[in-house]
């Protein structure tokens, strides 16, 4: 999830302003995964995204092919910028097709572990996008932990300086203590580390990476950690530093996965203050940096496909 600042909608934008664009560009997807009939898997998306519809959403992912979106929940603050679990349910059973969905609830709150529960029992598949204000390694985040474990689900966590899951030097320690549980690791903090150079302030450092960076290192050393390149924090490390990428690309090509978390309107930057689209800056990078067309596919479907047994549930 991205902050609201970060790619505000405008203001004026109508629901009939929206739909006439919006038809004609799904009819016409940016990167031809429709056109070519290759799947496309989107880890990160969420409904109600800084108000955007139901139909909206649906309309961006056509636009860009998408044939299976993750509905990430919000719960506690987060629901100011996108939509529960409640509303997660509804729009998946209304498309089981096109939907799946992860379960949330503020870590901080004692029914968590029964709402969590429950959500996957009623046909959630993971946890996230847990995105709180408390310690990667905290007592609140411990009890995630443990109930993925349990149920054996994944768990997506937004990692931010001094703002959420904290203390990102010490997330080595919960991949070591719950070997048994996927990690998908997403947002600022987390892709800011693929440089050994690291201004922990500096949200969106650009320029050369410093190779030995924390994540790159973690990607490789632990089976249980995957990579969520969606938002503009991974869209930024995708491009920063073209040769890096090139390599990390290849050393990390059965652990990322692509995702968008892009709350633009029509799929082609409508309401985004720089009037550009996450999924094409993402997809756009992918395709020029992949080392060939098979690790491509494994990026934008089959790891994602694999770590959320998609064939099993077909």
């Amino acid at each position: 999830m991205n902050h609201a600042h970060e790619h505000a909608i405008k203001p004026g934008v109508t629901r009939r302003d929206f739909m006439a664009a919006a038809i004609a560009g799904a009819a016409a997807p940016l990167v031809g995964h429709a056109e070519s009939g290759q799947p496309l898997l989107d880890l990160h998306q969420h409904t109600n995204y800084v108000g955007r519809t139901d139909e909206q959403l649906i309309a961006h992912q056509a636009v860009h092919g998408v044939t299976t979106t993750v509905l990430l929940a919000a719960a506690g603050w987060m629901l100011t910028e996108a939509g529960d679990n409640a509303s997660c349910a509804a729009l998946q059973a209304q498309h089981p097709e096109l939907f799946l969905r992860f379960a949330c609830c503020d870590v901080a709150e004692s029914r968590t572990p029964d709402v969590l529960r429950g959500n996957i029992h009623r046909g959630a598949i993971g946890f996230g996008e847990l995105k709180f204000k408390v310690a990667v390694d905290s007592p609140e985040m411990e009890r995630v932990y443990k109930l993925a474990q349990e149920l054996g689900v994944p768990v997506l966590m937004h990692f931010e300086y001094e703002m959420y899951n904290t203390g990102f030097e010490r997330l080595e320690s919960v991949l070591k203590a719950y070997p048994g549980v996927n990690f998908l690791a997403h947002a600022q903090t987390w892709w800011a580390n693929i440089s050994a150079d690291v201004n922990p302030l500096d949200l969106y450092p650009k320029g050369p990476v410093k190779p030995g960076g924390l994540s790159d290192r973690w990607l490789s050393d632990y089976p249980n950690l995957y990579g969520d390149l969606s938002a503009g924090s991974g869209a930024n490390a995708l491009t920063r530093d073209p040769d890096f990428t090139r390599g990390f690309l290849q050393r990390h090509a059965r652990k990322l996965i692509w995702g968008s978390d892009c709350h633009c309107l029509d799929g082609k930057g409508l309401g985004n203050m720089d009037l550009s689209c996450i999924a094409t800056r993402s997809l756009q990078a992918l395709r020029a940096y992949a080392p060939d067309a098979a690790t491509y596919r494994r990026l934008t479907f089959e790891n994602g496909a694999e770590l959320l047994k998609l064939k099993s549930r077909a």
